[in-house]
């Protein structure tokens, strides 16, 4: 049997919540069990109307038009919003085969009220049921109808960022090589959080977490092969799927990309941002120490987590020329 490899600790006050975290997201999630963890997370999770509730923000719902019909929109609107508001485009995380556009909407939700953007948050087909590239083709139908209908929400399209975390960021990633590649929509930045980029599942990280953490070895293949069926891992795999596959990422916005060190995606998140800068992208890496996958929504209030998420505030002031929040 195969020693396992050493992997660098935990911090000691994320650790503390794994077990909480494990009752929802299983450490290795099979195919056989993604029918439960569906369950599980649509049962703890609320809607974006409950996310909201109290709070300064005005919700509107819309349907675009996309490449297997009708996709879901939310814009998530400050009640006092200036015109020409800067616009976050959001794709949300679940590994490809969970999670709705109110996923991710506690920091959304944030972003809105304290740097008075527009976020958009698409909810795209999710596998295996709808697989490559129905979520990525999705994700752009949203993105050119946000850029197309911006003035409509006296929003600025031409401050457009695109971001999303986990299944999200990889998402966006790919996102933004279409827009390059298809010749629009203008994007302004990448906001890529902890995200799911290379489907060959190889890396060092993913060795060293296999049955621990958050989004395993395990779960990652099984996302992977949920969207990518029997092309996991071989040449027959798009980098607007896997962005890590793309062999040319000159051109592209400058990126945010952050990871933990504890989880699985460390190693390809890494060899992104360096491949972006060898390409001549700027590129702000964080490499969050002891945090495991999706630590700062789990354990919001935990130090690490309060860190992460100033991290990404201050990007989008910097990038969108917003006024720094007190």
């Amino acid at each position: 049997m195969t020693a396992p490899l050493p992997r660098p600790p935990f911090d000691a006050e994320l650790e503390t919540a794994l077990a909480a975290v494990h009752r929802v997201v299983p450490p290795g999630i099979t195919p056989d069990l993604i029918e439960q963890v569906r369950r599980a997370r649509d049962a703890s999770s609320p809607s974006l109307r409950e996310i909201v509730a109290g709070r300064a923000i005005d919700v509107s719902e819309h349907v675009v038009p996309g490449p297997g019909g009708e996709v879901p929109v939310s814009v998530v609107r400050p009640r006092d919003q200036v015109s020409g508001a800067p616009v976050v485009y959001w794709c949300h995380g679940g590994g490809m085969f969970m999670g709705d556009r109110a996923t991710g909407a506690a920091q959304f939700c944030d972003w809105v009220e304290q740097l008075g953007v527009v976020v958009v948050s698409v909810e795209y087909r999710l596998a295996p049921e709808h697989p490559d590239p129905a979520p990525v083709e999705d994700c752009y139908a949203g993105l050119v109808w946000t850029a197309q209908n911006a003035a409509g929400f006296s929003a600025d399209a031409s401050s457009l960022v695109v971001g999303g975390a986990s299944a999200g960021g990889g998402l966006a990633a790919g996102v933004a090589l279409l827009a390059r590649d298809r010749g629009g929509p203008a994007i302004a930045g990448q906001l890529l959080v902890y995200p799911m980029l290379d489907d060959r599942n190889d890396t060092g990280s993913t060795l060293q977490f296999e049955g621990v953490g958050v989004w395993d070895r395990i779960s990652n293949r099984t996302g992977w092969d949920a969207l990518l069926g029997g092309r996991r891992g071989t040449a027959d795999v798009s980098p607007y799927a896997a962005p890590a596959r793309a062999r040319d990422l000159s051109g592209l916005p400058p990126a945010y990309v952050d990871v933990a060190s504890t989880e699985t995606f460390r190693d390809e998140d890494v060899a992104y941002a360096t491949a972006l800068w060898n390409a001549g992208v700027q590129a702000e890496l964080h490499v969050w120490p002891g945090g495991f996958h999706g630590f700062d929504g789990f354990v919001p209030d935990a130090d690490l987590s309060r860190r992460a998420r100033a991290a990404r505030v201050a990007w989008l002031t910097r990038r969108l020329g917003l006024s720094v929040p007190a």
